[in-house]
């Protein structure tokens, strides 16, 4: 393979892997507006005094309505959306359809499905799994004659992902890795803290965060440069960075995507 034929290919490797990122930005723009549209349907009904039951107007629906959300968002890859559609769904019939001889044993048997799903759950993160896709498909276009790609470099490590999910609590955690390469963090009615001061990235890394009803709080170092391209509706995304330290230039750079609905970011360095 020639020299021009190498770089060629290059670019057309990082055209790829740029339109893959765009396509999950805007699919993730696109079901944020599909959930809007649908609270305010669902609100303009209401003013309407319609006859319609009124559990259709309840907590316990919307709790059903952001767990659906989530799990769009992440393509019903994570727990957290099950379990936010479980609980909205328990409360939603023992308060409108169970009789008062069934509720008793309505709880134990939500904990218990609530539990299977803690066990069968994949263990190994659903980052991690996209990042092996993306080496697969190196692989691949080596042994189709593109040996001067190793995709050994493109190494993939649990390590270096985090996921997360905080559903009614709180969830700390301290990223160590010093190739960190992104993760997911969802937050719904809780809060959670991401402290990446001990890590590193090599060039870019992706981290997509979820609140609703909540708070995230990411600690980063002083040196990292911040792009955000997350989604906030009734809530809000904060830059508590020093001055300084946003001005600095070290090529690395946090990509922070996601959503944010009646809840905040909080992005923070000590």
């Amino acid at each position: 393979m020639s020299y021009f034929d190498k770089i060629n290919e290059e670019a057309k490797d990082k055209w790829e892997q740029k339109g893959e990122d765009v396509g999950t930005n805007r699919g993730n723009r696109v079901w944020t507006g599909v959930f809007i549209i649908i609270v305010g349907m669902m609100a303009m009904l209401k003013s309407f005094d319609l006859p319609l039951p009124a559990w259709i107007f309840s907590w316990q629906m919307l709790l059903i309505g952001v767990g659906v959300f989530i799990g769009l968002r992440h393509s019903f890859q994570r727990g957290g959306w099950f379990i936010l559609i479980i609980i909205g769904a328990a409360f939603l019939a023992n308060e409108y359809f169970l009789e008062t001889s069934i509720r008793k044993h309505l709880w134990p048997a939500v904990l218990i499905l609530m539990g299977l799903v803690f066990i069968l759950r994949p263990k190994k993160s659903t980052c991690a799994m996209r990042w092996r896709r993306k080496e697969y498909k190196a692989l691949a276009r080596q042994s189709a004659g593109t040996s001067w790609y190793d995709a050994s470099t493109q190494r993939v490590d649990e390590e270096n992902f985090i996921d997360s999910t905080s559903v009614f609590g709180s969830t700390k955690k301290i990223v160590l890795s010093k190739n960190f390469q992104g993760g997911d963090v969802v937050t719904v009615f809780g809060g959670s803290e991401i402290n990446l001061s001990q890590a590193d990235i090599q060039e870019k890394a992706t981290l997509e965060v979820t609140a609703i009803f909540g708070g995230a709080t990411l600690i980063i170092p002083s040196n990292w440069m911040l792009k955000s391209e997350a989604v906030s509706i009734f809530g809000g995304i904060q830059d508590k960075r020093a001055l300084p330290s946003i001005n600095i230039n070290s090529g690395k750079t946090l990509i922070l995507r996601g959503t944010v609905l009646f809840g905040g970011i909080d992005i923070k360095s000590y």
